[in-house]
């Protein structure tokens, strides 16, 4: 029985590789639905090639042209409530959210109020609303498939094990295009600089969340919410080559890791398949090749973002709203040249300093501090455009 899927970001890294993943197996999987963001021209080629049931793209403008291009019989969406459309599409049991940002959460809390399986790349919405996400999943017994590769291993690591045995979940981070400058090179490099990623092609944004290592605080709240493991039991550590993906450290001492290249294609391909493993056409891990791995333990100093992000974890409730959205605001302003990197850091703290907590924020609470956060981060940069 094929497994029907949608794909919000269909046309960036995570929904392209989603696609290839597909064209290997149809005999597995049927794409139902697409969303996309302004590159209709792409999207255009993937509905032609998939021949989804409904799709959405961002603006009227960009639906006229995609209506213009394919089948009339094919279903056009707009905007966020076309997002949703597509999420919640009956046919659909598994969506595989590979959006960007906090428009991630609405089609992903819609989704699994109907009932739908989730494969979760957007980690903003985790970070955001985790403690919601989460409780919808259970009442509606729904699965979070984890899509990021450290977690899709850690996932990996724990089938068949008890999960009260785990003495802590250990994350790798490749530690991002800027791993070995120094602060004063930071401050002066480019956007350029910080889009050239050592091991991973990825978006833009996620890429400038990789240097700042933002990224990787983000990725220890997914954990935290994706295999309900304390925060005080998850541990980040650099890893330079990105071949181990995470590791998995039980009561006895053994540890468990999951490895292979550099590549989103297996742990997609396992989100999608689970309980079964497919083969696939990627490159295979050589380790004689490699000779040697590398690990060590962040620098807090020169990489503050982390810190912070595990502080604000940590004190939990709307804090990781606010992170999650300053970060947002600010990793922007840097992607348009308006403050140098280190300003990125700057405007987080200031934005959280402000911020008083809510401890069970609602979806409606999460919607309106989000609001405030951007407004007051915006704020906040224009003291540092340069």
């Amino acid at each position: 029985m094929k497994r029907n899927i949608s794909i919000l970001g269909s046309t960036g890294s995570i929904g392209t590789s989603t696609l290839e993943v597909v064209k290997q197996h149809l005999d597995r999987f049927r794409v139902i639905g697409l969303a996309a963001n302004t590159q209709i021209d792409t999207l255009i080629q993937q509905i032609q090639t998939f021949k989804p049931k409904i799709v959405s793209v961002a603006t009227k403008e960009g639906a006229e042209k995609v209506r213009d291009a394919i089948d009339p019989e094919i279903e056009v969406c707009v905007g966020s409530e076309g997002l949703i459309e597509v999420a919640t599409y009956l046919e659909v049991d598994f969506v595989m959210n590979a959006l960007v940002g906090m428009n991630g959460l609405l089609p992903t809390i819609e989704a699994l109020k109907a009932k739908k399986d989730i494969g979760i790349a957007n980690k903003e919405s985790l970070v955001a609303a985790g403690h919601l996400i989460k409780k919808l999943a259970f009442e509606n017994e729904c699965m979070l498939y984890p899509i990021d590769s450290e977690h899709s291993a850690i996932f990996q690591c724990l089938i068949g094990e008890d999960r009260s045995a785990i003495d802590k979940l250990i994350i790798t981070a490749s530690g991002g295009a800027f791993r070995d400058k120094s602060r004063f090179e930071m401050e002066r490099l480019s956007v350029t600089d910080a889009l050239n990623h050592p091991n991973w092609k990825m978006g833009a944004k996620i890429t400038i969340d990789c240097a700042t290592l933002m990224n990787k605080g983000f990725e220890v709240i997914e954990a935290h919410w994706l295999f309900d493991v304390p925060y005080e039991k998850i541990e980040v550590l650099i890893h330079p080559e990105s071949i181990v993906h995470s590791m998995v450290e039980f009561h006895d001492g053994s540890i468990i890791a999951q490895m292979g290249v550099p590549d989103m294609f297996v742990p997609i391909q396992y989100a999608l398949s689970y309980p079964d493993r497919l083969d696939n056409r990627i490159n295979r891990l050589n380790l004689a090749e490699i000779g040697k791995l590398h690990f060590y333990e962040p620098d807090y100093i020169r990489f503050p973002c982390l810190e912070v992000a595990i502080q604000a974890a940590r004190e939990g409730g709307s804090t990781t709203t606010v992170l999650n959205a300053a970060n947002e605001v600010a990793n922007e302003h840097f992607r348009q040249g308006m403050i140098n990197f280190l300003d990125i850091e700057k405007i987080i703290i200031k934005t959280l300093e402000k911020h008083e907590k809510v401890k069970f924020p609602s979806l409606d609470e999460v919607l309106g501090i989000d609001e405030w956060a951007r407004s007051f981060s915006s704020q906040v940069a224009t003291c540092y455009v340069l």
